[in-house]
């Protein structure tokens, strides 16, 4: 999949992407506990923006997807580097690249056809609330995890 560029739309404000930023939905106890793995493991690589923030919110409408409108929910993470975005299993892939052995191997899944690969994470994206839960509130850094957080 080819990532998309947000950076010709005047409603998405400037951000610094130099590093790798995922957004989020800080909602879901799913995508929240995947921000915590990745505090974890990452080694300081990626950023983090809850999908609720006024840029979340500008992304998200900047590729189409569902917003936090009374009834909606968040189709994917983005993770957006150096201006491109990726999403599905394509930005999920990607992650896991970058993270140490033994979590890395899990990106060799990209050599899978690309909808197989959406396929399986659309089914948990479509039922990760129901599976794991919602919180009340975004998911909130500890001090010292603000520095990761925009």
């Amino acid at each position: 999949m080819e990532p998309y560029s947000y950076r010709s739309d005047p409603e998405v404000p400037d951000v610094d992407d130099s590093a790798p930023i995922l957004v989020f939905d800080g909602h879901c106890a799913l995508c929240s506990d995947w921000v915590d793995f990745l505090l974890k493991h990452d080694r300081g690589t990626f950023r983090f923006l809850p999908a609720q923030s006024p840029l979340g919110e500008a992304l998200y409408a900047h590729y189409g997807f569902k917003s936090s409108e009374p009834g909606s929910d968040y189709d994917t993470n983005i993770l957006i580097e150096n201006g491109r975005a990726r999403i599905r299993s394509d930005a999920t892939l990607a992650m896991f690249a970058r993270l140490p052995w033994p979590w890395k191997a899990v990106s060799l899944l990209r050599h899978l056809p690309e909808p197989w690969r959406d396929w399986g994470y659309e089914r948990i994206a479509r039922n990760r609330i129901r599976w794991f839960g919602r919180r009340d509130a975004c998911r909130l850094p500890t001090p010292d995890e603000r520095v990761r957080f925009l």
